[in-house]
C-alpha cells in the first residue's frame, strides 16, 4: 500500500522569464504590497488553510499509522511539530531584521548570498507550483466524485479549472479578503474533526479505554518512526506563510515571530489531538491493523459510528472546501514569490506592479494561474491518472522541496547572526538554528530514501526528484552569478529588504 491510498475516496517550471530593458517602465515599476492589511489572525489563518487540517488528519495521517510506528503517530506530530517549533526561533529572530515578500528568498540571500538565494527562491516556486497542481487535481477528484450521484458527471479536469479561476478571482483582492474566506474554512473543517474528538472523548474511549500510551517514548521511537514522519512532516507545508507576509502585516516585528508559533502550536496540537482520538477509538494494539486494512476508511467509519451518518456527508463536503482554502493560501504565498522577483528584476517587472484598489500583485497572480493552468492542461493530454500520478507525484516533488529549502533557511539563519551584530542571546542565534538544521536535514533524508512510499511508485522520474532540485537551484545560483557579471546593479540590490 501506498500513499495513493492514504486520501479517502470522495463520497462512497521553467525559468522565469528575464526582464528587459523595454519593461523597465514608470507604468509598470515596482510598488509596495498594501501596508497593513493584515493582523495576526489572518496570516495564522493562512498557515493553519495551507496545511489541510481535515486532508492532512483524514488522509495523509491512516498512512502513518498504518505505515510508520502505529499508535506512535500522535507522538510523532508531537516531534515535528517541535522541531518546527526549534526551527521558529532563529527564523522569527531574523525576522526582526529581515523582511520582504520574497520570505525564504530574502533570508537565504541575505544569510548565505545573492546566489544561494535566487537558487532558494527557484526551488520554493517548482515547490509552491507543485503544491498547487497536486491540490488542483485532488480538488477536481473530490468534486467530480460529490456531484456524480446527482447526475452531473464531468471530467476532474473540468472541476480543477473552475477552480483555478475561483483562486485567481479572490487573489486579486486585498489579502483581508483572503484571509477571511480561509478563516471560514478553517474553522468548518476544524469543527467537524474536533465534534468526532470530543464524541470519542465523551464516549469513553474504546475497547481499551483511555490511555496516553501513544505519547509514551517506547511508543512513539518503536520501529517505523521515521517512515511515519515521512507523512508528518508533510502536514506543515505552509510554514513559510508568516514571514511572506511580513510586508502587509500590521507591526510586523511582533506579528510575524506570534503568528508563527501560534500557528505551528495550533497545528501540533490539533493534529496530536485528533490522532490520539483515533488511537483512543481503535485501541492501541489495533489501530496499526485497522489502518492496514482500510486507510481510506480510517476517519470515516470512526465518524459515522461516534456521530452518524450525516457527519460523513459533511466530512466529505469539507474535505473540498479544506482543499480550496489550501489552493487559495499557496496561492497567495506563489503570488508574493513572484511578485518580489519582478520588483528586483529576476523576472518581467510587471509582475511587482500591485493592484491600484486592492494593493495585490494582481498580474503575479495572473501569470502564476497560467503557469498552474498550462501545467495542468500537459497532465491532462498525457492521460495522468489525476490522484495517483498528479496528486501523488507533485506533493512529494513538494515535500521534498519545502525541506530543502527550509535547510538552506536554517544555515541562512545561521550565518546571518555569525555576521550581524545583535542583543539576542547564543540560544537564539547559535543553538536553536543548529538543532533545527540537523533535524531538517534529517527529514529530507528520510523523505529522499522513502520517496517510493511516499508516492506509491518507483518511477524513474520519482526517483530524479532530488537531482531535479538540484539542477533547480544550481540553474538559479548560476543565474544570480551571470548577473553579477553582466548586471551588476541589478545584482546588487539582489534580496534587498523591503521595510
Amino acid at each position: 500500500m501506498s500513499l495513493n491510498d492514504a486520501v479517502p475516496h470522495a463520497v462512497s517550471g521553467g525559468a522565469l522569464p528575464l526582464a528587459t530593458d523595454a519593461l523597465l517602465t514608470d507604468a509598470l515599476a515596482p510598488k509596495a504590497l498594501a501596508k497593513n492589511s493584515v493582523g495576526l489572525a489572518h496570516i495564522v489563518f493562512f498557515v493553519v488553510a495551507a496545511a489541510a487540517p481535515l486532508t492532512a488528519v483524514v488522509g495523509a495521517s491512516p498512512a502513518a499509522f498504518a505505515f510508520g510506528n502505529g499508535p506512535g503517530v500522535p507522538g510523532a506530530f508531537v516531534l515535528a511539530g517541535l522541531l518546527y517549533l526549534v526551527f521558529s526561533v532563529g527564523f522569527t529572530a531574523m525576522s526582526r531584521h529581515v523582511g520582504g515578500a520574497g520570505a525564504f528568498y530574502t533570508y537565504i540571500a541575505q544569510g548565505i548570498g545573492k546566489p544561494a538565494g535566487v537558487g532558494g527562491a527557484m526551488m520554493a516556486l517548482v515547490t509552491y507550483s507543485a503544491v498547487q497542481i497536486a491540490v488542483y487535481a485532488l480538488f477536481g477528484v473530490f468534486v467530480a466524485g460529490a456531484l456524480a450521484p446527482f447526475g452531473i458527471e464531468l471530467p476532474w479536469w473540468v472541476w480543477a479549472y473552475v477552480a483555478l479561476i475561483a483562486v485567481m478571482a479572490c487573489g486579486q483582492r486585498n489579502i483581508a479578503f483572503s484571509g477571511v474566506l480561509l478563516g471560514v474554512c478553517m474553522l468548518a473543517e476544524i469543527a467537524i474533526l474536533l465534534l468526532l474528538d470530543i464524541g470519542i472523548v465523551l464516549k469513553g474511549g474504546g475497547p481499551e479505554g483511555f490511555t496516553f500510551s501513544a505519547f509514551a517514548p517506547s511508543t512513539v521511537f518503536a520501529p517505523g518512526l521515521g517512515v511515519a514522519l515521512v507523512f508528518v512532516i508533510g502536514s506543515f507545508i505552509g510554514f513559510e506563510a508568516t514571514a511572506i507576509f511580513g510586508e502587509e502585516a500590521e507591526t510586523p516585528e511582533k506579528t510575524i515571530p506570534r503568528a508563527t508559533y501560534v500557528a505551528v502550536l495550533l497545528i501540533t496540537l490539533f493534529y496530536a489531538f485528533s490522532t490520539w482520538a483515533a488511537v483512543q477509538f481503535y485501541g492501541p494494539s489495533q489501530v496499526q491493523a485497522v489502518a492496514e486494512k482500510g486507510l481510506e476508511a480510517f476517519y470515516f467509519t470512526a465518524a459515522a459510528e461516534v456521530l452518524g451518518g450525516w457527519s460523513v456527508e459533511a466530512m466529505n463536503l469539507l474535505l473540498i472546501t479544506s482543499l480550496f482554502a489550501c489552493i487559495l493560501s499557496f496561492h497567495n504565498t506563489l503570488n508574493r514569490y513572484f511578485f518580489a522577483l519582478g520588483r528586483e528584476g529576476l523576472a518581467l517587472r510587471a509582475l511587482g506592479k500591485v493592484h491600484e484598489v486592492h494593493g495585490s500583485p494582481h498580474i503575479a497572480g495572473y501569470v502564476q494561474s497560467a503557469v498552474a493552468a498550462v501545467i495542468l492542461a500537459l497532465f491532462i493530454a498525457a492521460g495522468a491518472d489525476p490522484y495517483t500520478t498528479v496528486f501523488s507525484f507533485m506533493s512529494a516533488l513538494a515535500v521534498l522541496g519545502i525541506l530543502a529549502v527550509q535547510v538552506l533557511v536554517s544555515l541562512a539563519v545561521i550565518r546571518f547572526f555569525r555576521v550581524t551584530p545583535t542583543r539576542h542571546g547564543v540560544g537564539t542565534t547559535l543553538i536553536a538554528p543548529v538543532l533545527g538544521l540537523i533535524g531538517l536535514a534529517g527529514a529530507l533524508v528520510l523523505v529522499t530514501v522513502n520517496l517510493s512510499l511516499l508516492t506509491g511508485s518507483e518511477s524513474p522520474l520519482v526517483m530524479a526528484f532530488p537531482y531535479g532540485l538540484a539542477v533547480v537551484f544550481l540553474l538559479g545560483a548560476g543565474f544570480a552569478l551571470y548577473l553579477r557579471q553582466r548586471r551588476p546593479e541589478l545584482y546588487a540590490s539582489l534580496g534587498e529588504v523591503f521595510a
